[in-house]
């Protein structure tokens, strides 16, 4: 069975799209730890990160920098922190989180809640920095 990632690349339920590749697709996290909380997936479904090939694992990294370099100029923080826990969803993905302070990126914290338009408005201001 397909999992919720692959289901939006397919484009069977829609995300906040950030940027894509023939290989992989960054949108926004719907629960953010942040505003402009990133995921950055491998189009291809695999379960756990070290599974990936060397070419796919280097090209996720690659892609994912591309991405937390354009979120830390869109949202104001000291650093993108970045996640690789892979329980919650069998797919492979990245959590690229703007962060002040080592506790932001406790994924144990309230997530926050945005409304539709404003994460559209998020999503636009990263792609600007594309």
């Amino acid at each position: 069975m397909a999992t919720i990632f692959t289901k939006i690349v397919n484009g069977e339920i829609p995300c906040y799209k950030i940027a894509e590749t023939t290989d992989f697709l960054a949108f926004l996290d719907v629960r953010p730890l942040a505003a402009g909380h990133t995921l950055v997936i491998p189009k291809k479904e695999t379960d756990y990160i070290f599974d990936l090939d060397d070419e796919q694992f280097a090209g996720l990294h690659l892609f994912s920098k591309i991405i937390a370099t354009a979120v830390k100029k869109a949202i104001a923080c000291k650093r993108i922190g970045i996640a690789v826990i892979g329980l919650e969803v069998p797919h492979v993905h990245i959590h690229l989180v703007p962060m002040n302070i080592i506790g932001d990126l406790n994924f144990e914290n309230e997530r926050k809640q945005f409304t539709p338009d404003e994460y559209k408005k998020i999503a636009e201001s990263i792609r600007q920095f594309l």
